[in-house]
């Protein structure tokens, strides 16, 4: 039978294997008040600093064992400084000279050179008499206290082991004064924790080396001895891996996860073979999913990087992409400030050229942004290209969200800071898994250094797990007359259909619909803090919509406490929405009232805010009434998945049906990270992309030189892009080429963009960019009548009505009310991804909504009826929500409809611009007098059209009155003279939709 003794033995057993001497704790003679065995401390004092005179010997034992402090957890943090970081003696040596020494407890260095006790059966004396159950000697200093269990007993459980080392601290509290590390076990498990932490901070230590899979069935106190206790590696734990954070006086100890550990040490090999002038500056990338504590373990890689001596006193850039993460990340250096020192955090782009123009060392906080040119003014000439600010190599980058902000090294912030800091070398941390589709993060920063995932994060209880809730409120338009309506809104505009194109997206937001959803959010709200206290987040997918919901929320009895989280215009937006907008004193306030548990704020309104970089523990539910994707799905929905108190799991209620893109999103998250990337033959991809440069210049007139684009001001930058515009806008076909064309030679930069050979080619590039932009733009459709956009956006809201919120589960016969988004079950359509549905559903989507928007303005009869496109919103929005693969045959058949309209132009010998006019002459044909081809009369009527077009001619009555008179001559004793006027109206309505951008 396994008992309490014979885990103890075991322990102690594996201690000795690893190099630790067993001592009977009841052969140490000590005061039985006494905790520090201070003959052995003095021992380790005397061998390792002969130097010192006996009496400062006996000082520096004194020094050590007598800790300041108004509580326990002060004395340890006064301890844990001593220990970690050494003190300061000062004395005279046999000839009389006063001499400093720098003195340190432990030898880290060199650990074989201390004495590693495990002691057992050791008795202790303060309020009561206690005796831990293994207590490890570090030269005398009681650094970790073991507290086990029996394993077959089933009425004792780790939860009585954390339960009696809480006892200890009141019975003994001299002992935890020294205290760095505390292990329970109850044999089966092992859980390493700090002293002062509550039970849900204690966890496992899951790998023995850090590289393999974590040991599955292993018996965790082998794992949690062999992975950490090492003696060098212990060593390296107590000194950097364990800090206290100073909350307005209130201690919270802290110490790192395996995962944070293991990322750490191999993130800080990496740097000693990759920082300047030992390798290219590309240290790697640290993946470690969101809520597993990735800010702390970069305030400790900072720590260690500065205490390096190879780094020479390294200065240490922390940069975020967005000014809320930027507080939010200081703040959680500012709070390790024993690890990592002060902290300086960049106000200005002044202010950041003057810290890192200074000499070395130090950590400083910045946005990207703040990596900008300076522009010309009255009294100063702008900057053409960011100043060298320090050519030290001893400069490293620490970019969080490695992925979002570092890959305009062409041009843009990221290219700013590496002018700046030529020979820095770069790390990238992130929560979220590298898309390869956007740029490549490997490419920028190095290798992936390691991995944690969500999926084992909620295994290792470092976060919750994540529950997964479709309910869904299903639409319905029940104005039959909405185009009527609409009709008399815009009585007398030329481009209404494009109002209703504009207008389709706000369906989700129809009165109806929101009132239901609000209902619903508070009674599932109600009912889910009966049983766990805490917060809730509601996540938009507009602004008004959140002001909607917010409404719709405080009529209802029973509502606690709502605030809307939003930015605003005032120069836009309605003075109703005033009450909404926040100083960022008041923004930071807010913050702190969520994060309160207690606080009666208990539910937030957001659209894109607190999404990312925000961390409130007791969020337990978000209610998502938004598409989101990929990594900005992940970083929305693990704010639930914080540790807090009893909290074991967060929920995301689902009413607009995001869970095919959950699928994937998790599926991607889940895996192993970075592996499988294919090779590219770079020398390749340089050639294709010089290439392309080659062809768009071909499409550029030679009349046009940008060749000193960085040296223009805005204003004549502008007056360049124009001419690239005018000359390619004349004709469908060309504008169209082109923007393919730099579509193709973007992608390609995403390839090369690391090579230096594509320096020379930046304003080319630039050039052309700026250009695809503008002819995109002027091939869409615009209007900017924003006061009949509203009144519409308001009719539909009026004209779509929902029924009661449905459980999709449900309503599937599924009983099992809750599926955790690692489920398998939930991840089987991820899974089956690669059969090529979800990738035919992603592609064709993209292809009809670029298409469709290219095409809207060529035939308006044909995409400008509102009532259908509401009703296919509709339709799309349910399949969404209940099974969006089921929307490829409708996908297929829009695709199949817009082949056939190429098809029918080739055939017919029309161009794309013609087609449209065909249609209208076609549907009148029974009027049509002349024999012959339909074509030719078409090919008539649009070139009548286009050689009357001017400069904003559908806003000149005689520019469209000589476009009409043009037609009826094409026209005349070919129509039925009393049915002119007929088609006339029709051939001018599509004219001016067409051509109403026209430009020469």
């Amino acid at each position: 039978m396994t008992t309490e003794a014979t885990i103890e033995q075991a322990t102690l057993d594996w201690l000795e294997d690893l190099g630790y001497t067993h001592k009977d704790g009841t052969a140490i003679v000590h005061h039985p008040k006494d905790v520090v065995l201070k003959d052995a401390l003095l021992t380790f004092i005397q061998k390792t600093y002969p130097q010192l005179p006996s009496d400062m010997q006996a000082l520096a034992v004194a020094e050590f064992t007598n800790n300041v402090g108004a509580d326990l957890e002060h004395r340890n943090r006064s301890f844990h400084l001593k220990c970690t970081k050494g003190i300061d003696l000062n004395y005279e040596d046999a000839q009389g000279n006063e001499k400093a020494i720098h003195v340190y407890p432990i030898d880290f260095e060199y650990p074989e050179n201390n004495s590693f006790w495990a002691v057992n059966q050791f008795s202790i004396t303060g309020k009561n008499k206690r005796r831990p159950d293994i207590i490890i000697y570090i030269n005398g200093l009681p650094l970790i206290v073991f507290e086990l269990k029996n394993w077959y007993d089933e009425n004792t459980k780790l939860k009585e082991a954390h339960n009696q080392i809480q006892h200890y601290k009141k019975d003994i509290p001299q002992l935890f004064e020294y205290n760095a590390l505390t292990v329970i076990s109850d044999g089966n498990e092992a859980q390493h924790g700090m002293f002062s932490s509550g039970m849900e901070w204690f966890a496992p230590w899951k790998s023995i080396n850090g590289k393999d899979t974590v040991e599955e069935d292993d018996f965790q106190m082998h794992t949690l001895l062999f992975g950490l206790f090492p003696k060098a590696r212990l060593l390296n734990y107590i000194k950097n891996f364990i800090f206290h954070e100073d909350h307005n006086g209130s201690l919270i100890k802290k110490g790192a996860k395996y995962h944070q550990f293991f990322g750490v040490n191999f993130a800080v090999e990496a740097a000693k073979h990759s920082v300047r002038p030992f390798g290219d500056g590309r240290i790697g990338v640290i993946w470690h999913t969101q809520g597993s504590g990735k800010s702390i373990s970069m305030a400790i890689y900072t720590g260690i990087l500065r205490s390096l001596p190879e780094l020479k006193n390294p200065t240490i850039v922390v940069q975020v992409d967005r000014s809320d993460l930027d507080m939010q990340l200081y703040e959680n250096f500012v709070l390790a400030k024993d690890l990592v020192g002060d902290v300086h955090h960049a106000e200005s782009t002044d202010d950041l050229r003057k810290l890192l123009s200074v000499g070395a060392g130090g950590v400083i906080f910045t946005t990207i942004e703040k990596f900008r040119l300076k522009q010309t003014t009255d009294e100063v000439l702008g900057e053409l290209e960011h100043p060298v600010l320090s050519e030290r190599e001893n400069i490293i980058v620490m970019a969080d969200e490695a992925h979002r902000t570092q890959y305009g090294l062409l041009d843009g912030f990221a290219s700013n800071l590496r002018n700046a800091l030529p020979n820095a070398s770069f790390i990238g941390f992130t929560g979220t898994p590298v898309d390869k589709k956007d740029a490549d993060t490997e490419e920028v920063f190095g290798n992936v250094i390691h991995t944690y995932d969500i999926k084992q994060a909620v295994e290792d209880k470092a976060t919750v797990n994540i529950y997964y809730e479709p309910r869904l409120a299903k639409l319905h338009l029940w104005n039959e007359n909405i185009d009527d309506e609409v009709d008399e809104i815009t009585e007398g505009e030329e481009d209404s259909g494009n109002l209703k194109w504009a207008a389709i997206e706000d369906a989700a937001g129809s009165e109806d619909r929101v009132n239901k959803i609000a209902k619903d959010i508070l009674q599932h709200f109600t009912k889910r803090i009966e049983t766990l206290d805490g917060k809730a987040m509601v996540v938009c997918m507009s602004r008004r919509n959140c002001v909607k919901m917010y409404d719709a929320l405080i009529a209802l009895d029973g509502c606690p406490e709502v605030a809307v989280v939003m930015t605003g215009n005032i120069s836009k937006d309605p003075v109703e929405w005033n009450q909404h907008f926040r100083t960022k004193d008041a923004q930071e306030a807010l913050k702190k009232r969520f994060r309160k548990v207690d606080d009666p704020l208990k539910i937030v309104i957001v659209r894109d805010m607190w999404l990312t970089g925000f961390d409130a523990p007791c969020v337990h539910t978000m209610y998502v009434d938004k598409i989101m994707k990929g990594h900005n799905l992940m970083q929305a929905i693990t704010r639930t998945n914080r540790v807090f108190k009893d909290k074991e799991n967060g929920v995301i209620v689902d009413y607009i049906g995001i869970g095919d893109n959950l699928k994937s999103a998790t599926d991607k998250y889940t895996k192993g990270g970075g592996t499988g990337k294919p090779t590219i033959d770079m020398e390749q991809a340089l050639e294709l992309f010089f290439n392309q440069v080659e062809y768009c210049k071909t499409m550029i007139p030679d009349t046009v030189d940008y060749s000193n684009w960085k040296a223009l001001r805005e204003a004549d930058k502008v007056l360049l892009v124009k001419k690239g515009v005018n000359h390619l806008v004349k004709y469908d076909e060309d504008a169209n080429n082109f923007m393919k064309a730099e579509k193709k030679l973007s992608g390609l930069l995403s390839i090369v963009k690391s090579q230096p050979a594509i320096q020379e080619y930046a304003v080319d590039v630039l050039y052309m960019q700026h250009v695809s932009k503008a002819v995109r733009n002027a091939k869409s459709v615009k209007s900017n009548r924003s006061e009949q956009k509203q009144q519409i956006k308001e009719l539909i809201s009026q004209s779509i009505d929902s029924e009661d919120i449905v459980d999709v589960f449900a309503m599937a016969g599924i009983e099992k009310p809750d599926i955790s988004i690692l489920d398998e079950t939930f991840l089987l359509g991820a899974k089956k991804e690669k059969d090529g549905n979800a990738l035919k559903i992603e592609i064709i989507k993209n292809i009809l909504k670029d298409e469709i928007k290219l095409r809207l303005h060529k035939n308006i009869k044909k995409y400008t009826s509102l009532k259908e496109e509401l009703e296919k919103v509709i339709e799309k929005y349910h399949n969404n929500a209940l099974d969006s693969y089921a929307t490829i045959a409708e996908l297929v058949e829009r695709a199949q409809e817009l082949q056939q309209d190429d098809k029918r132009t080739e055939e017919l010998g029309l161009s794309e611009e013609e087609l449209a006019f065909y249609d209208i002459l076609a549907a009148k044909q029974d009027i049509i007098k002349e024999k012959g081809l339909m074509q030719d009369i078409v090919h008539g009527v649009v070139k009548a059209v286009k050689s009357n077009l001017q400069l904003d001619w559908t806003k000149k009555e005689n520019a469209k009155a000589a476009i009409r008179l043009a037609v009826k001559k094409e026209l005349r004793g070919k129509v039925s003279i009393t049915k002119l006027n007929d088609i006339l109206a029709e051939i001018m309505e599509q004219a001016e939709g067409q051509f109403s951008d026209w430009s020469a």
